[in-house]
C-alpha cells in the first residue's frame, strides 16, 4: 500500500452553528499531486487552513507520516514539513525577495542578518526547482507570477515536503499558469507531495494524479484523474450537470451607448498606457476586450469609470461627454462597474456584506431617509440579493472578508446588476470562480444584453471572451489591434493579435 504523508479523518469544523467542514476524509500519497476540487465556499480553504495551523478542527484526526498530530499554530505546521502558498500572497511589498523569504526564519551571523548566505541558499533552491526570481528585487517591482514563485520558495526555504497551493492560478496569465504547472511537476519529481486547491478542471486534468471532490462541506468522492472527464468532475462538484457553453441568441445591437474616441490615458509613472484608442459599445451587445495583462486594459476601464484622468480624447456615455466627470457622476448615468480587483476596488472588506451591497445606493431612498441610513432596509435588501444571486455564507451581517472569493464576486455583480444599468462594465468577471458560478454569471451578463443593455467585458480568459462576446476587440500595447467576431475567429488568431501581430481577414466594424 502506498504510504500516506497526510491523512485527514472525519474532520469537522464549525463556526457557531455554521458547519464549514462536515466529516471530511482526505489522504495524500507521497510524491503525488492531489487536487481538492469544490465550488466557492465548499470548505476547501477551511480544510487546508487546519493543515496550515491557522484553524483547529472541531473534531476529527490529522495523521502526518503515520503519527497523529495536533497542529495548533503555523510554526507547528512548518515543523511538520507543511508549507502553504495562499491565494492572496503574504508578502511585504517594500522588502526584497530575499528579505521576504527569510522573514521569520532569519539567518544570523555575528549578531547581524546574514543576507549573503540566505541569498545563496535561495539561488540554489530556485535553480533546483526552476523558480526564476531575482533575490535582490523588491516585491513591489516584480510581476504577480514572480511573487508567487517567491511564496513557493518561502515554503521550500523552511524545509516543506508537503506543499498546499490555494487557487494558485487565479491571478496568473496563461503563460505563467503553464510555468506553474511545470514547477509543480518538478517539485513532485524531487520528492515533494502537493495538495492543489482549485476549481479549474483543465488544470486538474493537466497536473493532478487524484482528486477529492468537496460539495457544501462534505467530501463526495476521491477518484483518479485519468479516468474522469471534465463533465464528470463538474457534476460531482456542483451536484448537477453543468453547461460549459452559454446558450445565447444572436445579438441585436441598437444605439451607441459608450463611445471612446482617440483616448490617451497614462499609467502611474506618467507614460501613456492607452494610445489613441477608439471603440464603440452599443445597446444590446457584449463587447469583449481580449489581451495579455498589462496592455492598457486597467487604465482604459479606470478612465471610463472616472477613476483615472484622461490626457486627451473623449469618452461619451449616452451622448453625454463624461471625459472629465467624477465616478459618482458617471455612476448616476446608470453605469455599473465590476472592478478587476474585488478586494482593492470592489469591496470594503471589514464592512458587512449588507453594507457593501448598499455602497452604490446608500444615499438614496429606501436605504436612507433625510441623510440617515436605514439599516433594516439595507439588511433586507442584501438578504433579497443573496438569495437571487446565490451568494452563499452565514448571513448578510458577516464582514465581506468572511466570504469566499466567488461569493464576494457574486455580491459585487448583484450590487451592480440590480441597479439596472444601461452600461455594464465588467473586468475579470469570473476570476477565481468555479464552473457553477461561472455558468451563472455568464447567464446573467447575457440576460443584461438581451434586456438591451450595453455590456463591456475585459477578461484574460480566452474561453470566456469567445463564449460571451458578440464582438471581440483585441488590445495590444494600448491600441485596439483588431476587432473580430467570435464565430469566425479562434484562440490562435486572437493570440497573434494579442502579441501585436495582424491577420488578413479583419472584421473591423467598430
Amino acid at each position: 500500500m502506498t504510504e500516506h504523508v497526510i491523512e485527514m479523518k472525519k474532520i469537522t469544523k464549525k463556526f457557531g452553528d455554521f458547519v464549514a467542514n462536515d466529516q471530511i476524509d482526505l489522504q495524500l500519497r507521497k510524491g503525488e499531486i492531489h487536487a481538492l476540487l469544490g465550488e466557492n465556499g465548499a470548505g476547501k480553504s477551511t480544510l487546508m487552513n487546519m493543515l496550515a495551523g491557522l484553524l483547529e478542527p472541531t473534531s476529527g484526526e490529522i495523521v502526518i507520516n503515520g503519527t497523529p498530530v495536533n497542529i495548533d499554530s503555523p510554526s507547528k505546521s512548518n515543523s511538520l514539513g507543511i508549507g502553504m502558498v495562499h491565494q492572496h500572497f503574504m508578502l511585504v511589498e517594500a522588502f526584497t525577495v530575499a528579505e521576504n523569504i527569510m522573514l521569520g526564519n532569519e539567518m544570523v551571523k555575528n549578531g547581524s542578518l546574514d543576507l549573503k548566505s540566505a541569498t545563496k541558499e535561495i539561488e540554489a533552491l530556485s535553480a533546483k526547482y526552476g523558480l526564476a526570481v531575482d533575490p535582490n528585487a523588491k516585491i513591489e517591482d516584480i510581476s504577480v507570477g514572480a511573487q508567487q514563485r517567491v511564496e513557493i520558495l518561502k515554503t521550500l526555504y523552511r524545509g516543506a515536503d508537503i506543499l498546499i497551493f490555494d487557487e494558485p492560478t487565479a491571478v496568473l496569465t496563461p503563460s505563467e499558469i503553464q510555468e506553474l504547472m511545470e514547477i509543480m511537476k518538478n517539485l513532485v519529481k524531487e520528492g515533494k507531495s502537493i495538495i492543489l486547491i482549485t476549481h479549474k478542471l483543465d488544470e486538474i486534468r493537466a497536473v493532478a494524479d487524484r482528486v477529492t471532490v468537496i460539495r457544501r462541506g462534505k467530501s463526495i468522492e476521491t477518484v483518479d484523474v485519468a479516468g474522469a472527464s471534465a463533465e464528470d468532475l463538474a457534476e460531482m462538484m456542483v451536484g448537477r450537470s453543468v453547461s460549459f457553453k452559454t446558450q445565447k441568441k444572436p445579438s441585436e445591437p441598437k444605439e451607441v451607448v459608450l463611445s471612446i474616441q482617440n483616448l490617451v490615458v497614462n499609467e502611474n509613472r506618467g507614460v501613456p498606457a492607452v494610445k489613441n484608442l477608439s471603440l464603440d459599445v452599443r445597446a444590446g451587445e457584449i463587447v469583449g476586450i481580449a489581451g495579455i495583462d498589462g496592455n492598457g486594459q486597467t487604465e482604459l476601464i479606470q478612465a471610463i469609470t472616472g477613476l483615472r484622468k484622461v490626457q486627451s480624447g473623449t469618452i461619451t456615455i449616452k451622448g453625454q461627454d463624461v471625459t472629465k466627470s467624477s465616478s459618482r457622476q458617471i455612476t448616476e448615468l446608470k453605469v455599473g462597474h465590476v472592478p478587476e480587483d474585488r478586494h482593492r476596488d470592489g469591496l470594503v472588506l471589514p464592512m458587512t456584506l449588507a453594507e457593501n451591497i448598499a455602497l452604490q445606493t446608500y444615499y438614496k431612498e429606501p436605504l436612507s431617509k433625510n441623510g440617515v441610513l436605514d439599516y433594516k432596509a439595507i439588511n433586507d435588501y442584501a438578504k433579497k440579493l443573496m438569495v437571487e444571486f446565490d451568494v452563499r455564507g452565514a448571513n448578510e451581517l458577516v464582514p465581506a472578508k468572511g466570504f469566499s472569493g466567488g461569493n464576494q464576486q457574486k455580491a459585487i455583480i448583484a450590487r451592480e446588476v440590480d441597479r439596472n444599468p444601461d452600461l455594464l462594465i465588467v473586468s475579470q468577471p469570473t476570476r477565481g470562480l468555479d464552473v457553477g458560478a461561472i455558468e451563472y454569471i455568464h447567464k446573467r451578463l447575457i440576460e443584461e444584453r438581451d434586456k438591451g443593455k450595453a455590456v463591456l467585458v475585459v477578461s484574460f480568459e480566452l474561453d470566456e471572451i469567445l463564449n460571451l462576446s458578440d464582438r471581440i476587440a483585441v488590445i495590444h500595447d494600448g491600441v485596439i489591434q483588431g476587432i473580430v467576431s467570435p464565430e469566425t475567429t479562434n484562440k490562435q488568431e486572437l493570440g497573434i493579435l494579442m502579441a501585436g501581430g495582424s491577420i488578413e481577414k479583419e472584421d473591423s466594424h467598430v
